[in-house]
């Protein structure tokens, strides 16, 4: 299948990471290569595009996409080691980054990667297809208080105790190996009001899975903390999540960032000494207009959060 990817928020990413025709930027999670592409057209021979991605299929298709620029290099690693990424590469720092946080629209439709509750597939949901774990491991060989635990924390599901007993009385039996098993599972396990509900009765135990499988919020927090200290003075970090356990920690952690002076408001000057490594340009998230909502409906929970590092 064709890796294909609609850019969430374009226009307001490329406006909100300023850039500068000669700077270095960082595409944190390339995919398709559609928030690429427009910096790149922003940028001289002489600026440079880093693009990251987990997924092999997402960095070979941005790479077909992208073949008319020469300034661009991948990386097949996580966001989450950009220090890492950039001292390897001889880059001391950058002057914007864009994280696309969550999972693509071609890792969804492609029944494959088992990411799909509509979809007949093996359970997966790797974004980087090396890795150890899959959303096998965790449905048979996880304990039933973890994976309730899962269910609740990651996916807000208010039946987690009911599905993660299910689940694992199931498997004492036969192994759940497909994402159809799973959703059957699932729906069993849940009373009948539930399941005439407008969501998909699967969708937040898979959601649950899938940011187990990936650890998309165990390295968040470090991720965009040292994404803030990669940035030259004036650069900008731009984070789109899409649901609120993400943006809750994207936000926090900007605040953090940007620190606050914890003095008495009565001290005549600050003692305190808090560190600043910047500020927050947009104190409510950037969300999508109706026009794109109506081209793209994925994108209704898209947030986009800006902060730019001052070096004083």
């Amino acid at each position: 299948m064709e890796f294909k990817h609609k850019s969430v928020l374009l226009n307001e990413c490329i406006e909100g990471l300023n850039i500068k025709k000669e700077g270095i930027y960082v595409d944190g999670t390339l995919g398709g290569g559609g928030h690429s592409y427009e910096i790149l057209r922003k940028l001289s021979p002489n600026g440079r595009l880093i693009g990251i991605d987990r997924d092999k299929d997402a960095l070979n298709a941005a790479s077909k996409k992208l073949n008319e620029f020469n300034n661009f290099t991948t990386v097949h690693d996580n966001h989450a080691n950009i220090l890492e990424i950039l001292k390897n590469l001889g880059i001391q720092g950058v002057d914007g980054i864009l994280l696309d946080l969550g999972v693509s629209s071609y890792q969804l439709d492609e029944a494959s990667r088992g990411f799909s509750y509509m979809n007949d597939a093996p359970l997966d949901m790797r974004m980087n297809r090396e890795d150890k774990i899959s959303a096998y491991e965790v449905v048979n060989n996880y304990s039933e208080e973890k994976l309730s635990r899962i269910f609740f924390d990651y996916g807000e599901e208010r039946y987690s105790k009911s599905i993660a007993k299910k689940i694992c009385k199931v498997r004492e039996e036969n192994k759940i190996s497909t994402t159809l098993e799973l959703v059957e599972v699932i729906k069993s396990a849940m009373p009948s009001s539930a399941l005439n509900e407008k969501q998909h009765p699967a969708k937040r135990v898979f959601q649950a899975i899938r940011i187990e499988v990936n650890e998309e919020l165990t390295k968040l927090k470090q991720a965009v903390e040292d994404s803030i200290k990669a940035l030259n003075n004036g650069g900008r970090l731009a984070i789109i999540t899409f649901h609120s356990l993400e943006d809750k920690i994207v936000k926090h952690t900007y605040e953090d960032m940007q620190g606050r002076c914890t003095c008495p408001k009565d001290f005549p000057v600050c003692v305190c000494n808090y560190i600043s490594y910047g500020r927050i340009v947009n104190k409510k998230p950037i969300i999508s207009n109706e026009e794109e909502l109506k081209e793209n409906p994925r994108a209704r929970s898209a947030k986009l959060r800006i902060f730019e590092r001052i070096i004083k």
